[in-house]
């Protein structure tokens, strides 16, 4: 009945397990980076070379709360979305939150071999990753739901422990039950 917006740090598993939610629930999944990009024409570092992080941040917001307006679905989120006020109480207010809480360990193991992530181009991208999670674990714990997010869990049973969340949220999910 709401749209549920997953958040959370990069390899936390939301694009993933958005969509195997989505599809459990029968909705649309939705990627706010990949809806910035159409409307951008643009990829997100592009964005941010040519535009700078404040231009691309408030396109992002608008762009969230376009999807937050329409059709519920399941929203994926950017790392950084979350971290805005005006973002969560968005999504909040226009949906639910749910964080996919995934240990350091965890994202670490996931992101360690790919150079899809412009944050990690450092030179040490171990100490940077834990860096920006210990920023940023605070305020996603600020999310209507939470979900622990672990290594040996597979796609399907995460989103089902998503689902199992949310069915105790019936603002969110309609019990059939009766």
């Amino acid at each position: 009945m709401k749209t549920v917006a997953l958040v959370g740090m990069m390899g936390a598993g939301k694009t993933a397990v958005g969509k195997a939610v989505a599809a459990q629930l029968g909705v649309d999944f939705l990627d706010s980076d990949a809806e910035i990009e159409k409307a951008a024409n643009m990829t997100i570092p592009e964005i941010f070379e040519r535009d700078g992080e404040p231009f691309f941040r408030e396109k992002e917001s608008q762009v969230i709360n376009r999807l937050l307006d329409s059709a519920p679905c399941v929203l994926s989120t950017g790392g950084g979305a979350f971290l805005a006020p005006r973002n969560r109480e968005a999504m909040s207010a226009k949906g639910v939150s749910v964080w996919l809480d995934a240990k350091i360990d965890v994202l670490w193991a996931r992101v360690k071999n790919k150079d899809t992530r412009p944050l990690l181009r450092t030179e040490n991208p171990y100490e940077t990753l834990k860096s920006i999670y210990t920023a940023r674990v605070p305020i996603y714990r600020l999310a209507d739901v939470t979900v622990v997010s672990e290594y040996d869990v597979s796609i399907e049973d995460m989103a089902q422990r998503v689902v199992d969340a949310l069915s105790q949220r019936p603002d969110v999910i309609e019990n059939t039950d009766d």
